[in-house]
């Protein structure tokens, strides 16, 4: 096609999305608001970027398939790989899952290595440009027809515009501009606060590279520890906000004594601190109904956390941002007629698995605000019978990670062949 694509936002999300619409438009402007010209840079447009990251499973194949090469140039530049199952302790409701040799794969890195090569990687295709340090103040139109963007230095004429704004999310504030009416919502504030330290590591000290335990009621406090390049580890701490992991040397270390089982305690204890702690506050997790909308401008795309903000104590982020960026492809397959209403509607069912989890998860908190619905309280009370099962039995654990990696559905947990097995478990224990 002899057009133009705008993506507003050069963060994951965005830079999935351009490289998915390299492939049908002549050319693909990505306007960032911060400067991207230092790689290695934690920038204002991810405050998250010094917490942990790791990929989810399903997350890493769709990376690779919409940007051929990038788990190899990741692990090339130090990313540490690693089986999900057998490399990393998994603490869920205070039970750690058997560890065992599977097929599942996951990546650690920082978020500056994992932005800075998806976007080195992203870039070198020829009919895609960054212009950076410049901000889109508003959406042009004709008639219901997007025309193109308008930033602080001009407009930029574009057939389709896609938001990927991030959590500051902008587009809904454009669209009421011109007149559309904002898209329903659902919201979870799960009121999670973060504090990340790091420290340095050595690669024969422990034979694990990453540590996960979940907050749940009996005990809010979680972490996701995680070895990174250059032989660190990042120690990312989780807690409510009555409760918040602390930001101050040595409180830090103690806090991280409240959590489930010895392993990430010691470390920290032991290890050569390399930075102080640094605190992240959370908002809600927020879903934007796009496919509800009576009306929306043809040409308007919604991705990453401008379409879905989990809470990311999940993980689940960039993987979503890659499965929509892949709808958005399929989409394109079949044309551009009717571009936004396909793409809305498709994503909103391929949100739906992801979402549930997460907020399901955030629900077993009674202080946590959000509807229960009967199903989720019957899941819930299951899945703790399946934690305690899969301490004994990897095939139960191995099914969960499948699950918590988006590559099965929640139903395949409640199977004959899973149930039977966490009832076998349960009658042992009894």
């Amino acid at each position: 096609m002899e057009n133009r694509a705008v993506v507003i936002g050069g963060s994951i999300a965005g830079l999935l999305a351009a490289r998915v619409l390299s492939r049908w438009y002549s050319e693909v402007l990505v306007i960032d608001r911060d400067e991207l010209s230092d790689p290695a840079a934690h920038r204002k447009g991810t405050p998250q970027s010094r917490h942990a990251h790791g990929f989810l499973a399903r997350g890493l194949q769709v990376f690779d398939e919409l940007v051929p090469g990038y788990r190899a140039e990741l692990i090339a530049r130090g990313a540490v790989s690693g089986d999900l199952l057998n490399d990393v302790l998994w603490y869920n409701d205070g039970r750690l899952m058997r560890r065992a040799p599977s097929p599942l794969g996951g990546l650690n890195a920082s978020r500056p290595l994992i932005e800075s090569v998806l976007r080195e990687l992203v870039t070198a295709v020829p009919t895609i440009k960054v212009l950076d340090g410049v901000a889109v103040t508003g959406l042009t139109t004709d008639g219901h027809r997007l025309t193109g963007v308008r930033t602080e230095d001009g407009e930029y004429a574009a057939d389709v515009v896609v938001d990927a704004t991030g959590r500051s999310n902008r587009g809904p504030a454009w669209l009421a501009d011109l007149g559309y009416a904002a898209a329903p919502e659902d919201a979870v504030k799960a009121g999670i606060v973060y504090s990340t330290r790091q420290y340095r590591r050595d690669p024969e000290a422990q034979d694990f590279t990453g540590i996960i335990s979940g907050h749940y009621p009996a005990n809010p406090v979680g972490c996701g520890a995680a070895a990174n390049e250059d032989n660190r580890w990042l120690v990312t701490l989780v807690g409510f906000t009555d409760d918040p992991p602390p930001a101050e040397p040595g409180a830090f270390e103690d806090y991280a004594a409240r959590l489930d089982g010895p392993e990430l305690h010691r470390l920290v204890r032991k290890a050569e601190p390399l930075t102080d702690p640094v605190l992240f506050r959370i908002g809600p997790s927020v879903r934007r109904r796009y496919e509800k909308c009576d009306r929306l401008p043809e040409g308007f795309i919604a991705t990453g956390d401008s379409l879905c903000c989990f809470n990311p104590a999940y993980g689940q982020g960039m993987t979503v941002a890659a499965l929509t960026a892949q709808w958005l492809g399929k989409c394109l397959e079949n044309g551009t007629d009717g571009l936004t209403n396909r793409y809305f509607r498709g994503a909103g069912k391929l949100l739906g698995p992801a979402w549930e989890l997460s907020t399901s998860a955030d629900l077993r908190f009674p202080e946590v605000e959000g509807p229960r619905t009967p199903l989720q309280r019957i899941l819930n009370a299951y899945i703790g019978h399946l934690h305690r099962a899969a301490a004994a039995d990897p095939v139960l654990g191995l099914q969960f990670l499948r699950v918590a990696n988006l590559l099965a559905g929640p139903e395949s947990l409640l199977a004959p062949k899973m149930l039977w097995r966490v009832a076998r478990q349960f009658r042992r224990s009894a």
